[in-house]
């Protein structure tokens, strides 16, 4: 009977908690912890993770504060470039322009000279020209002349100077 007793004591121990006797002293302890733990939330942790929220809100809405503002900033730049460009562009257009009027003043000028040259070589060589064939036709007279007489004395007949002369310019005329 000695190893039922002892059985009968265990099996009557069990577990504590579920021991309607230590209900009562359970239940306060119950309480007590969770009123301490309660108490250690609301005074020490909450408001220290509240103030880390509050921390972290503040440090982005100043970032997206910061960063709109150098949103804007960037917008300025990009304008005053393109602004900056658009001028570089204009001024590049007007010297281009210029540096086109210039050359073709240069280019008229050079052309004008030119032209100058080009007439005064024509003159001369038209000059050339009309003296060569003077000088041809005066020689091709003297030739004539002479061939003409030469052929009169070789035919047998007397040959007159002025009436060959009168004869070959007849025939030069047309």
């Amino acid at each position: 009977m000695a190893t039922e007793t002892t059985g009968a004591e265990e099996s009557a121990a069990g577990l504590p908690q579920l021991d309607f006797s230590t209900f009562p002293n359970q239940i306060f302890w119950l309480v007590v912890t969770l009123v301490a733990i309660y108490l250690i939330l609301t005074k020490v942790a909450l408001p220290r993770i509240g103030s880390v929220l509050a921390e972290r809100a503040g440090t982005i809405t100043n970032d997206i504060a910061a960063a709109e503002e150098l949103k804007l900033k960037a917008q300025e730049a990009e304008a005053a470039y393109d602004k900056a460009l658009a001028d570089a562009r204009a001024e590049a257009q007007r010297i281009i322009g210029e540096a086109r009027a210039e050359i073709q003043a240069e280019l008229d000028d050079a052309m004008a000279k030119a032209d100058a040259e080009i007439a005064a070589k024509t003159a001369e060589s038209e000059a050339s020209i009309a003296e060569i064939r003077d000088g041809a036709l005066e020689a091709v007279r003297e030739v004539s002349q002479d061939t003409a007489g030469e052929i009169v004395t070789a035919m047998g007949g007397k040959a007159d100077a002025g009436a060959i002369r009168a004869a070959i310019a007849s025939r030069m005329k047309g």
